[in-house]
């Protein structure tokens, strides 16, 4: 049953991410050539916290490796498909790592599917109090928040709950 719950996380998280960057091109007008982020304003979405906008980010985070398109959906997809090994051999088998692991293939995959569809990842959120914060989307919320549960998973619950446990 978690696993059934888990894999509803993902799938709902991951047409979660599709939808909002769906609105965000209906929303905002494209970017205009040779730039990355509309000249619409941006709309307030938690006044003082979060704007919305619209960005296509050819990069990772920051636009770091900027143009390198297909070696970053090699690279998602190499931990995509890595995440999904240790959940379907049951080498994590607590709810938080396979919570965890649900997050971070939804995200990765939000983002591969822009990228091949596309060539770049539509953004879309903006934290207002830190300029040079990137802006980013629901895929990059539930990579960065499956990353933490991990991390927490690993430290507090691995030890206890799954290492050596791992099915035949």
């Amino acid at each position: 049953m978690m696993y059934v719950l888990c894999i509803l996380l993902g799938l709902g998280t991951l047409a979660l991410d599709q939808w909002v960057k769906w609105w965000t091109v209906n929303a905002f007008a494209a970017p205009a050539v040779g730039f990355n982020a509309t000249a619409d304003p941006a709309q307030p979405l938690l006044p003082g916290l979060v704007e919305l906008t619209r960005v296509h980010n050819f990069g990772a985070a920051w636009s770091s490796f900027s143009g390198m398109r297909w070696v970053l959906v090699a690279v998602t997809s190499l931990i995509v498909l890595a995440v999904l090994f240790v959940l379907i051999r049951g080498i994590v088998r607590h709810p938080l790592g396979v919570a965890a692991g649900c997050l971070i293939v939804s995200g990765g995959l939000g983002n591969i599917i822009d990228r091949v569809r596309l060539g770049y990842v539509v953004d879309m959120f903006h934290f207002v109090f830190w300029p040079s914060y990137p802006v980013f989307n629901v895929a990059d919320v539930c990579i960065v928040c499956g990353v933490l549960l991990a991390a927490i998973y690993y430290l507090w619950f691995y030890e206890k709950c799954d290492k050596g446990r791992a099915r035949p």
